[in-house]
């Protein structure tokens, strides 16, 4: 989906960017009153350690969502959250995203940020149903809190479908002529009127009853042909108003939201990221307190949900986040789901997206963590990470040609039991021959004739024992170096 950018929406702040790097050095680089929406659902301070899969690259990567103490959390989020009040609009609206290990703490600090009189809301989402904890009543809901800068803000207000047992209680009656459900609705309202509305109407004198019409007799003649006034069988009932179920938007939305399922495991949209939030959640923010290209911002953006929702919803966006390979990982849902493409050129006309500050040199490369380092390299090469990090049998990523693509989108890469090329990652300065020869019994075992080795460089015996394997056995190592990787010489030595 592409918007139309003829009018920029500042000319102080870039969009359609993902930063990569803490927050608090990102947010510091941007103007005052440039945001018109945050959203933001930083890791929790939940004392939990989770294994991460990634749907498409299928990274499984370890992480601590943990801080030493509650204090330590909020001595962490305060200067970020201080940073995020400056930057947003006067008319701007905050949404941070948490669960109940430090919400209390939570709330008060942005108390002190954004001031008491700016809390609108804390909103109850109950991402999953009734679950057994061992001891004491399960946790089921997350809170989002809910601010503004000040008092005019932009608001959208939004409904929400009325359930099943609501729809069978107050729209019972079918009505005959169209089969639509409807249900019955005062045609009159409290008080005595002399006006038009006031009038007898089809022998009925309302104000005998010490009530009005709520339209004049004209219109209820106009209403009443087009069969939306009910008649009641039996005589000197009250005429209602038929008030169909297809025409109405529904309940206003309140801050319970029971309605938005967690990403399930077998959901469409999930990527294995185990606080991913559902798209429609966060649709749901971006038009309550945002219009059309505005600017929101993500802060902690994680698998981008965010950012595709406001790209969806023809909103401008900014994301960040400290993962290298969550930067990659968004970049790819973006390209896929929103169709738009990852391009310097593309983007300076509005009609692209670009990342910016990724660890695209040496120097940065050899200070990331070796997870990062491996799924850094498999994703320059288009491979497709290994889940399992720990007993990987020697590979780290694998590369899919063309003829074993799925041939839908729906299709994920690792139920294709075609052909594939194994990748191998070594987060050292020289690969040697006993890195080499391992690569080659797990390229003889799994009877692959070709493969892909990453390192910064290599020894002398590995690169004649990669020689050596193509003359015993017919089969390919392409050795790659981090610099031809960072120089883009890839499809030079794939010819």
């Amino acid at each position: 989906m592409f918007m139309d950018v003829k009018a920029k929406p500042s000319a102080l702040v870039d969009t359609r960017v993902i930063y990569c790097g803490d927050n608090l050095d990102q947010l510091a680089k941007l103007p005052e009153k440039c945001i018109d929406l945050i959203y933001i659902d930083p890791p929790f301070n939940s004392n939990r350690n989770y294994e991460v899969f990634w749907g498409e690259t299928k990274e499984k990567r370890a992480f601590e969502d943990r801080h030493e103490s509650t204090q330590a959390y909020i001595d962490f989020m305060r200067p970020r959250c201080v940073e995020l009040h400056r930057v947003l609009k006067d008319t701007g609206s905050f949404y941070y995203h948490c669960d109940w290990h430090a919400s209390h703490y939570v709330k008060v600090m942005l108390d002190q940020i954004f001031g008491e009189n700016q809390f609108q809301a804390e909103i109850i989402w109950k991402r999953t149903s009734a679950h057994g904890d061992t001891r004491g009543f399960g946790h089921v809901t997350d809170s989002i809190f809910f601010y503004t800068f000040g008092n005019e803000y932009s608001w959208n207000k939004q409904t929400r479908e009325y359930d099943e047992a609501y729809i069978e209680k107050f729209y019972r009656q079918i009505d005959d002529a169209t089969g639509k459900r409807f249900m019955l609705d005062n045609l009159t309202g409290a008080g005595i009127r002399h006006g038009e509305t006031g009038q007898i109407w089809r022998g009925i004198d309302v104000t005998a009853k010490h009530r009005h019409w709520i339209r004049p007799p004209s219109e209820l003649e106009k209403w009443d042909s087009e069969g939306l006034i009910y008649w009641p069988k039996k005589d000197g009932g009250m005429p209602r108003y038929k008030r169909f179920l297809d025409e109405t938007k529904g309940n206003p939305l309140d801050n319970i939201w029971d309605d938005i399922p967690a990403i399930g495991a077998h959901s469409n949209e999930r990527l294995g990221y185990p606080t991913q939030k559902p798209l429609s959640l966060l649709e749901r923010i971006i038009r309550a307190s945002s219009n059309p290209n505005d600017i929101v911002l993500d802060a902690f953006c994680g698998c981008g949900t965010a950012l595709v929702a406001a790209q969806n919803l023809e909103r401008q966006w900014i994301g960040i986040d400290v993962s290298p390979t969550a930067c990659r990982v968004m970049a790819k849902r973006l390209r896929d789901v929103c169709g738009i493409k990852e391009d310097e050129t593309l983007w300076k006309i509005g009609r692209g997206f670009i990342v910016r500050d990724l660890p695209w040199t040496e120097e940065k490369l050899r200070k990331i963590p070796p997870f990062e380092f491996e799924n850094w390299a498999v994703i320059a090469l288009g491979g497709i990470g290994n889940k399992a990090k720990v007993g990987d049998m020697g590979i780290d990523g694998k590369i899919f040609p063309v003829s074993a693509a799925p041939k839908r989108k729906e299709d994920h890469l690792d139920y294709v039991h075609g052909d594939w090329y194994p990748i191998q990652v070594k987060q050292k300065d020289k690969a040697g021959r006993p890195d080499i020869d391992a690569f080659e019994a797990m390229m003889m075992r799994e009877d692959r004739k070709k493969g892909f080795f990453v390192c910064f460089d290599y020894t002398g015996d590995a690169e004649m024992e990669i020689s050596q394997f193509f003359k015993r056995s017919g089969r390919v190592i392409i050795p790659f170096t981090v610099r031809e990787i960072l120089e883009d010489r890839i499809a030079a030595k794939l010819a």
